[in-house]
């Protein structure tokens, strides 16, 4: 029983992580970033026996169009590269019982490179696995309620956003971050009387 809430409680703590409505704000500060390269493979992709189906084709061009979405808003003047390996996916299938309330899953690695020193931040790629957003739709099992289009766009933009959030525990890796905020104008104090 411990187990269980523990995994439930592990699984919400990852969901929170993946709020995608962000991307109608200000994209969080990576400093001088600008997206380069933006390449998705799944040559070696697996997937699990009880999934819909999808194609090497589909989460290539799934991932990416997410990817473009979430790091194409940077404007910095330093570009890096994205590599993106689809290991593994089950996206939930329709039809079955709500009492087994099957959830979408997927499996990437992730490689950043830095195109200024020529070479990639981390030895190995970093392994990120992606859960389905919680909603209405989702509680009981996205299988019966998405279409397979409508999870693979779910977990591709839930995947761009962990991997931002991975970048973002990183930002050594990203000269500048900060430098737009330190570079405001100080509101004088007529300014914070006058909007008080």
């Amino acid at each position: 029983m411990i187990r269980k809430f523990a995994a439930l409680a592990l699984m919400a703590l990852a969901v929170a992580c993946t709020d995608v409505s962000d991307l109608n704000e200000a994209p969080a500060d990576l400093g001088d970033f600008r997206l380069g390269h933006n390449v998705v493979v799944a040559s070696k992709m697996r997937q699990a026996a009880l999934s819909r189906s999808a194609s090497e084709e589909e989460w290539v061009d799934s991932l990416k169009t997410a990817i473009d979405e979430r790091f194409g808003r940077y404007e910095g003047d330093r570009l890096y590269h994205l590599g993106v390996s689809v290991e593994g996916f089950s996206i939930a299938p329709p039809g079955v019982p709500l009492v087994a309330s099957p959830k979408s899953i997927l499996i990437i690695r992730v490689t950043v490179w830095d195109d200024a020193l020529g070479r990639k931040l981390t030895d190995e790629p970093k392994q990120i696995t992606v859960f389905e957003s919680l909603s209405g739709e989702t509680l009981v099992g996205s299988g019966l309620t998405q279409s397979k289009e409508q999870q693979m766009r779910n977990l591709s933009r839930n995947a761009a956003k962990l991997i931002q959030n991975y970048m973002l525990q990183n930002p050594e890796w990203f000269p500048g971050i900060g430098e737009a905020e330190a570079a405001k104008p100080e509101e004088t104090v007529e300014e914070e009387v006058a909007e008080g």
